[in-house]
This record gives C-alpha cells, sequence and structure tokens, in this order.
C-alpha cells in the first residue's frame, strides 16, 4: 500500500519547505505549506496572529488547512515545527506518510539566522536555545514518524532523494510501530504472504520457525506459509489448536507450551501466529512467556485481527470471569498482513472485522467514515489493502504513543465496555467480537446523545453505516443484570468507576468516569432488548 501524500515534519530551520518542493518535482506532486495556507485563510501573517489571538488560534486554523491537505493525493507537505503538537495535526500527519527532518537546533540556527525576514513567534531572542526547548518537548512526536532523514550539512537535493528512497522503500508498510521496547513494521500488500521467509529474514530471525494455527485456518493457509518459510532457507513445523474464541484458554496455551517444549525451542527461535485475533492473541502470549520470552510474528487472517489484534502487543487468554483477562504486553517483530486471504473468509467473520475498521474511523478520522460510507455497499471495497492499510495506520499511531494503555489508547475502546460483556455473558460463542463491539457502540452513542455529548444526527450516522456493514444493533438474548455485572469486572475499571468511551462527533472521542448509573442502565437495557 504506497500512500500518496508525504508530510515532513521536524524544528523551524530544517528545510521542510525547500526539500519538500524538490520531493515533490521528483514525484510530478503538488507541494503545499502549510504556515503558507494558514496566512492565506487568516489574510493575516503568522506573526500577527500569534499577536493578537495567542497560539491556540494559530493551531486551530493550522489543524483546519491540516485536515484539508489530509483529503488530497499525490501532495508533499511542508509543515509548521508544532504541528504535532495538536489532535487534529497528529491525525491529518497520520493520514500520509511522514518524515522527520532532523537537524540540530544549533544548524537550525545558523540557517534561520540566513532569513531574516521570516517571523517566528516562537523563536524570538535566543533562537537556538528556544529551538533546542521546542525540539526536548516535540521530539517524541517527531520520533513517531514513518522515516528520518538526517539533514544537518547536507544539501537540500539530497535529503529530496532519501526522502523519495525512503517512501519508496516504504511502499507496503502501511505503518511502523515504535515504542520504548520495540519497533516493527506493518506490512499490508497483496501477495505479503509468499514474502513471509523474506520479511522475517529481513528483520533479523535466524532460527526455526514455530507456526501455530487454528483448525479453520490450517487447511487453507498452512501450507503456503510453510513453503513461504522454506523458501527462505528456514526449518518450521507447524501445530494447530481448535479453533473458537471459547479456546482461547491458558489450558490451550498449556497445549502450545507442551509442543514447543517437546520439539526443544530455544530462545533464538520464533513463533509464527497464523489466523484470527484468537491466535495472534494466545499464541503470542505463550511465545512471549515460554523461556521467558522468544520473538514471533503476527500473520493475521481475519479482517478483524489484521486492524486490531495483530498490532499493539496485547497477548492473552479469556477467563470465565472476563475477557482478555491474563495476558502481558509483548510486541511481534513484524505484523504481516495479506488482504488476498480474506477471500477464504465466511462473511459473517468479515462483517465482524468491520466493526474495528469503523470504529478507527469514528473516534479519530471523520474521512475514513466517509470513505466507509460511500464503500459500505460494495463489500469488496471494504477489504481493499488502502482502508485496512488507513486503519491499520490509526491504531500503530496509538499504540506507539501509548502503549500500555495509560492514555490515549484507551479510546481504542469504543463499543468495547458492552462488547465485552456481551462476549462474556454468553461464554463466547453467540457473538463475534466486532459484533459485540458494534452493539457496544450503539450503547455509547446513546449515552453520548443522553448527555447531551453528541448529536442525535452524529448518532443516526453511526447507526446508518453500522448497518450499512451489516452489523447488529441489539442483543436479545443478553440479560440485562449479568451484562453490568460483566462490565464493573472490566479491566477499563479505574476506582470502581467505568471509563467510558464516547463520541462527542464523527471522528473524535473523549473519555468519560462520571456517567451516572442510571444513564448507563438504560442504554444497556436499550441494546439488549
Amino acid at each position: 500500500m504506497r500512500r500518496t501524500r508525504i508530510f515532513l515534519v521536524g524544528i523551524s530551520g530544517a528545510g521542510k519547505s525547500t526539500v519538500g518542493r524538490l520531493v515533490a518535482e521528483r514525484l510530478g506532486w503538488d507541494f503545499a505549506d502549510s504556515d503558507d495556507l494558514v496566512e492565506e485563510r487568516t489574510g493575516r501573517k503568522i506573526a500577527e496572529i500569534f499577536a493578537t489571538d495567542g497560539e491556540a488560534k494559530f493551531r486551530e486554523v493550522e489543524q483546519s488547512v491540516l485536515a484539508d491537505l489530509s483529503r488530497r493525493e499525490r501532495l508533499v507537505v511542508s509543515t509548521g515545527g508544532g504541528a504535532l503538537t495538536t489532535e487534529g495535526g497528529r491525525s491529518a500527519i497520520q493520514s500520509g506518510f511522514s518524515v522527520w527532518l532532523e537537524i540540530s537546533p544549533g544548524a537550525a540556527a545558523q540557517r534561520l539566522s540566513a532569513d531574516p525576514a521570516a517571523t517566528r513567534p516562537l523563536l524570538a531572542g535566543d533562537t537556538e536555545g528556544r529551538l533546542a526547548g521546542l525540539l526536548a518537548i516535540r521530539e517524541q512526536q517527531y520520533r513517531l514518524s514513518d522515516a528520518y532523514v538526517l539533514v544537518d550539512g547536507i544539501a537540500p537535493e539530497q535529503v529530496a532523494g532519501r526522502i523519495v528512497k525512503c517512501w519508496e522503500d516504504a511502499a507496503d508498510v502501511a505503518a511502523t510501530v515504535r515504542t520504548p521496547g520495540a519497533e516493527y513494521p506493518v506490512v499490508v500488500a497483496a501477495g505479503a504472504l509468499g514474502r513471509l521467509g523474506v520479511i522475517c529474514r529481513e528483520r533479523g530471525l535466524k532460527g526455526r520457525a514455530f507456526v501455530i494455527t487454528d483448525a479453520n485456518v490450517a487447511p487453507l493457509l498452512a501450507a503456503p506459509v510453510m513453503r513461504a518459510l522454506s523458501a527462505a532457507d528456514y526449518e518450521a513445523d507447524s501445530f494447530v489448536i481448535p479453533a473458537g474464541e471459547e479456546q482461547k484458554t491458558l489450558a490451550t496455551v498449556g497445549t502450545v507450551y507442551d509442543w514447543l517444549l517437546q520439539h526443544k525451542v530455544e530462545r533464538s527461535d520464533f513463533v509464527v501466529c497464523l489466523g484470527g485475533g484468537v491466535v495472534t492473541d494466545l499464541a503470542g502470549f505463550a511465545a512471549a512467556t515460554v523461556l521467558r520470552g522468544i520473538p514471533f510474528v503476527h500473520v493475521p487472517t481475519t479482517l478483524l485481527g489484521m486492524v486490531d489484534a495483530a498490532i499493539g502487543g496485547k497477548t492473552g487468554v479469556d477467563h470465565p470471569l472476563g475477557k482478555n483477562m491474563v495476558g502481558v504486553f509483548a510486541q511481534p517483530k513484524a505484523v504481516v498482513i495479506d488482504p488476498a486471504v480474506l477471500e477464504t473468509l465466511p462473511d459473517r467473520q468479515r462483517r465482524a472485522g468491520w466493526a474495528e475498521v469503523i470504529k478507527h474511523g469514528f473516534i479519530l478520522d471523520q474521512q475514513l467514515v466517509c470513505d466507509l460510507e460511500a464503500a459500505a455497499g460494495d463489500p469488496r471495497s471494504m477489504l481493499s489493502a488502502d482502508l485496512i492499510g488507513r486503519s491499520v495506520a490509526i491504531k500503530a499511531a496509538i499504540v506507539s504513543e501509548d502503549e500500555r494503555e495509560q492514555g490515549r489508547r484507551t479510546l481504542l475502546n469504543y463499543g468495547h465496555t458492552v462488547g465485552h460483556a456481551i462476549e462474556a455473558v454468553t461464554g463466547y460463542s453467540t457473538y463475534l467480537h466486532g459484533e459485540g463491539v458494534a452493539i457496544g457502540m450503539r450503547a455509547a452513542g446513546l449515552i453520548a446523545v443522553e448527555l447531551g455529548v453528541l448529536d442525535r444526527a452524529g448518532f443516526e450516522r453511526q447507526q446508518a453505516l453500522i448497518r450499512a456493514c451489516g452489523l447488529p444493533e441489539h442483543a436479545p438474548d443478553v440479560a440485562v443484570r449479568p451484562a453490568i455485572d460483566a462490565m464493573s469486572r472490566d479491566k477499563k475499571v479505574r476506582g470502581g468507576a467505568i471509563q467510558w468511551v464516547l463520541l462527542d462527533r464523527i471522528g473524535h472521542a473523549v473519555v468519560r468516569d462520571a456517567v451516572p448509573e442510571e444513564v448507563a442502565r438504560r442504554a444497556v437495557e436499550a441494546v439488549l432488548s
């Protein structure tokens, strides 16, 4: 999946505008400077905006400009140094291929001194010192970019060439997850399954490959995966577990341990988790804990696994008292997604996967919602590498920012509070995960409307897309009291209060932990009737 927007980020003086024009010229694309467009839209210089209305007003206009640019194709964008400091700026930049032009504050200050006509309100006075201070604040966000290019002492033409090469090399990489302890690509491309062995070699994996899959996937995909590994000179073996969420238990993990240990697994070996969310969660957990942890690669075969379960390092199993109650955070070495394998997926499984894709749009990307609304009548379009890759990029960006769900990652739980309760009450055998999430999103929407957080039109738009994707809005066979009890045991409960993720508009979510019990109960009763 080759993204057709490139966003250049970094501190002032990195040369984003100069280099951006050169990159656009090489690719035959358009070029835009977000600062220039802010001035054009307001009819005022940036310094004047800061002086009269403050930085907050500037950021508001900047976010609007970047949102518009994120909907254009074949475009190179030079962004302001602080574009990544706002949620709207991050969301827009994450829609494309982002490149950090990394420069030292001293070199940047020297460049800026050669352009006395340019006025930068945040750099008045000690330019180098202020640049160093801003870099210290913003560097973590810059490092989440898809690529870095060092620019100190390098000609703009050379920098432009390196950016184009980074973009070309990342053609099939929908996103890169960067956490404090790991960095890995998420490859999304038709035919990626056949390149699995090559990708494993590129990621530095050298030992034996232990493929863990389930009884549904094995007859369809185990042989191609084994061939791809063998072609890259890996010694490989496979183990098949029973299929189904009800198998996602410590008992099943025990059988995987037995198999691995009987085959004398070593820490230099690695596991290939081939299957849907059950397999990626369970096999990833087994790999992360056997011998105190060996590497693993996720090869998700369901849409749900591709856009959610395989990305972010959550591994584990269910417990009778709740879903995913036992597990560890452990990041894979790579995630390899081949949309072609979805052709073998039953229609119900495909629809369940769409729930997570539209969830990503609802919480963070209004344009993705618009595109999903346009594609909802065409099941093949809903399975395109483009839509899958964009959904993957949203999940990867959030995980990179918040690996252990201490902050922004909580937004990914939209619809999950009620959804997990429905799954738990029915023993994980009646409703698929995505179906539970779809029903849970309706419950969250009802709460948001009653509290005045979301307008009725936004709620109806949400439900129209859920229906267009063939997802359920009710679970009439689930009793209210057990569901509420299950919600109270959810991992997202803090200090006895449920953390509700609610929409305040399409494409933007907030977290509330003070939802009145009677409001939550009415919403649950509505979706379980």
